[in-house]
């Protein structure tokens, strides 16, 4: 059996939906399994033994382009015996429609009755986004209960050479850190600094760190360069060269590698912790506005720090600084992310 699946378009979406790639595996042991995704999303995709081929999905996400999905679909006519569509909008099912897919699965989303004819109503029975995906992985009639169903954890395969190699582009940075054991920090986040866990408190729990004679390493996109140059030179001068600020500066694939080197991770809610979890490394997460029980990192090794109750708080920018940062990321204290770190080091 051949199936296609037409994949999320965030970072921690990809690594979730890991865990049904695993569970189709076990449910039809001799499935090829192809995944549908934007062209960044390779390197994870290379990293996931499960997967046959990652096909290149050139349409940007929010774009309509019907067209351009009839030209896709018509090309992987003939090929699929069933299809998994793991976002929820009616134009994502598209592709699996005009490609004359036989089975066309996936949950109920945006009134995609013709479009799907597996089609799944009781999402709201699996309250964690990993629950709906791997729910997917089950024929109707057949789809264990919340409580019942197994989550494979995601996680991505990491060579040692290659994580060498990935280190020797940038040894005189590292050079200059002393060539100390990492702690790796993502301090950016994609919806804003609401999600954020202000950089003075990051600056101190670096400080912190660097006298217990580690290194750190700054992750993240272009649009963290800013932040991890304020944690960086929120150092005692003496200290700067031993905090990297790789954001910006790294592929993704280089990055798996280098967050695979580190000692442990110190994350916001973002798509790099759950890079972090899937390659086993002891992680500490900090949640304010978003909820840990929808999106969680999927590790035995990772801690979480969330000091609210309740679900998820829709907000980009908190009003609660003039950074725009959320009291209850500000009141998470670099002393609590110690402790925790610690007691997962000690382990």
């Amino acid at each position: 059996m051949n199936i296609l699946i037409i994949a999320p378009s965030w970072v921690g979406d990809m690594m979730m939906s890991h865990s049904l790639y695993q569970t189709l595996k076990q449910q039809y042991p001799d499935c090829q399994l192809d995944v549908l995704a934007p062209n960044w999303c390779k390197p994870l995709l290379a990293r996931m033994p499960e997967v046959r081929k990652a096909l290149t999905m050139p349409i940007g996400h929010g774009a309509f382009s019907l067209g351009e999905r009839y030209k896709i679909g018509k090309i992987l006519r003939n090929q699929y015996d069933m299809a998994i569509v793991l976002p929820n909008s009616l134009k994502s099912a598209f592709i699996p429609l005009f490609a004359k897919i036989p089975v066309r699965r996936g949950w109920k989303g945006e009134s995609r009755y013709f479009f799907l004819n597996d089609l799944r109503s009781n999402k709201n029975h699996y309250p964690m986004m990993v629950q709906r995906y791997v729910a997917l992985g089950y024929e109707k009639g057949g789809v264990p209960t919340a409580q019942d169903l197994p989550i494979p954890t995601p996680y991505l395969t990491v060579d040692e050479s290659a994580v060498q190699k990935t280190k020797e582009i940038f040894t005189a940075q590292f050079a200059l850190a002393e060539n100390r054991p990492a702690i790796g920090f993502c301090p950016g986040a994609e919806f804003g600094p609401a999600k954020r866990w202000p950089h003075y408190h990051y600056a101190k729990l670096a400080e912190k760190l660097i006298e217990l004679g580690y290194s750190i390493r700054l992750f993240g996109s272009n649009k963290d360069v800013d932040v991890g140059e304020q944690i960086r030179l929120s150092l005692p001068e003496p200290l700067q060269r031993y905090c990297v600020n790789l954001a910006g500066q790294t592929e993704l694939n280089q990055a798996v590698d280098l967050i695979a080197d580190c000692t442990a991770m110190v994350t916001n809610d973002s798509g790099l912790m759950h890079i972090a979890a899937a390659v086993g490394r002891p992680l500490v997460a900090v949640y304010g506005p978003t909820s840990p029980q929808y999106t969680p990192p999927l590790s035995d090794k990772a801690v979480i720090i969330r000091l609210i109750e309740g679900g998820l708080i829709k907000i980009r920018k908190g009003a609660d600084s003039s950074e725009g940062y959320h009291q209850s990321l500000m009141d998470i204290t670099p002393e609590m992310v110690l402790e925790k770190l610690t007691q997962l080091l000690a382990n």
